[in-house]
């Protein structure tokens, strides 16, 4: 037999056995199912009819009210006292067998439990039987049973099991003939696709698969090429991961280097004979400044190395975002005023959900920028609820950024003016750290800036978790 006489007949064995299996344990769940939520609703509505029953006055006659219940759910009914004799059904015609007496077992599993409903679903029985106490009746019912048909509740299995079967006939005459296509192109693709996966694992990235095909051969080489271009891809991302460690470590040698020439310089100058007092001073000054900036150098790095890896970095809970605005101003509008800035802080109490300490590290970290850098006559840092979240912003109408600036400004160590940043005090990685925190609030942080006109830096927090304790 050729191969794809052998593939339609496999093909064929396959759907047959494999369709048949999985149809027959289809409709043996669907049955099994079908009957389950069937019990469980004539449990919910005898539980329901209990309690109207419950309410019948004893001048009330049942058999009317026990044809309305039958209308509207379509059960047999039957109500007995409390010994267990019957009192009435419904319908009273010759086939209804559920006017027997109930039996003590039945009553004895009723009266102890009270608020639950008694299922009789025998394998051998055709109907389901299901039986509820009426507690504190104001009538002489004290139990109420109901019963379907099991053919009710699966009647949709004969229509489900006549649609799978005609599938299977449909799909069994489709799949010989298109198995008996498909066979006739299959094998002359899986030479080409064979030596272009041999050549991308020999590192032929840049090889280019041309089949036009639709089937799972033009896929499989669609994806060969896809595989080839992501190769290209990550290598290309690796060689960018390398240089921008390559630059990271540059940078921190860099940083640090600076500060200890710098220390440094000041330790000799202090071993001088005769160095006056005043100097002196300011060499001590000057060696303390440049530890305090090679500490926060650091701290800034261990923050950044905390967002990276560990997973508790954050730890949101609800809090007054005015106080911590409050403190910022209380920090930072002396030496705005020094400058000649005036600082306008919104101090109104919302409560959001998030890192108080971290969002004040955010807040600190921009507001001082626009301090020290800005030269603006005004900055203001406020918010408002927007769109069920909180938008804080951190604006000034100063000197501005330039364009070419901003895709860069989070980047660690990137700086916009290398000299003035380290003049200041700068390590190059406060806006890094602000996106860190940002981002592991689940949000984001943008800048708008024009040359002239001012940056406004905005980010959103969420607003109080009604879970959380304030």
């Amino acid at each position: 037999m050729k191969i794809r006489g052998k593939l339609a007949l496999t093909f064929t064995l396959l759907l047959l056995f494999g369709v048949n299996g999985v149809s027959s344990y289809s409709i043996i769940f669907i049955k099994d199912f079908l009957l389950k939520k069937g019990v469980k609703e004539i449990q919910r509505d005898a539980r329901w009819m209990a309690l109207t029953i419950k309410n019948l006055d004893s001048n009330q006659r049942f058999e009317p009210n026990l044809a309305y219940l039958r209308g509207i759910t379509n059960y047999n009914i039957a109500l007995y006292d409390q010994g267990g004799k019957l009192l009435s059904r419904y319908p009273k015609d010759k086939n209804f067998n559920e006017f027997i007496d109930l039996p003590k077992r039945i009553t004895g599993k009723l009266a102890n439990a009270a608020d639950s409903a008694y299922v009789i679903n025998e394998s051998d029985q055709n109907r389901i039987y299901v039986y509820a106490s009426i507690p504190k009746s104001e009538n002489s019912a004290r139990y109420v049973q109901l019963s379907e048909a099991k053919s009710d509740l699966l009647e949709p299995v004969t229509t489900i099991r006549w649609i799978i079967y005609t599938g299977i006939f449909i799909s069994i005459g489709l799949i010989i003939i298109v198995s008996v296509l498909v066979a006739r192109s299959m094998s002359r693709p899986i030479v080409q696709l064979t030596d272009a996966a041999t050549g991308i694992a020999e590192g032929d990235v840049d090889r280019k698969i041309k089949l036009k095909r639709r089937d799972e051969f033009g896929t499989l080489a669609e994806s060969l090429n896809q595989m080839a271009s992501k190769l290209r891809s990550d290598n290309e991302h690796l060689k960018r991961i390398y240089e921008r460690q390559r630059q990271f470590y540059a940078d921190i040698t860099h940083e640090v280097r600076n500060p200890l020439h710098t220390i440094i310089g000041s330790l000799d100058m202090l071993e001088l004979e005769n160095l006056p007092e005043e100097k002196r001073g300011k060499y001590i000054s000057n060696a303390k400044n440049q530890v305090k900036r090679i500490n926060r150098l650091f701290k800034d790095l261990k923050t950044l190395q905390r967002y990276d890896s560990d997973q508790q970095f954050i730890q949101k809970d609800n809090f007054d975002i005015s106080k911590i605005t409050g403190r910022i101003e209380d920090w930072y509008h002396e030496k705005a005023s020094e400058k000649g800035i005036a600082f306008n802080v919104n101090k109104d109490p919302v409560t959001v959900y998030a890192d108080a300490s971290k969002i004040e590290q955010v807040l600190e970290n921009l507001v001082s920028n626009a301090v020290k850098y800005s030269q603006a006559d005004t900055i203001e840092l406020k918010y408002e609820e927007e769109d069920g979240k909180l938008r804080v912003e951190v604006c000034d109408d100063g000197i501005g950024i330039p364009s070419e600036h901003l895709p860069r400004l989070f980047d660690r160590f990137y700086r916009t003016d290398k000299a003035r940043s380290r003049d200041k005090g700068g390590t190059g990685l406060g806006l890094a750290v602000v996106k860190g925190i940002i981002n592991a609030h689940d949000s984001d942080i943008t800048v708008e800036s024009e040359v002239g006109k001012g940056t406004k830096f905005v980010f959103y927090l969420s607003l109080k978790d009604n879970n959380e304790k304030v």
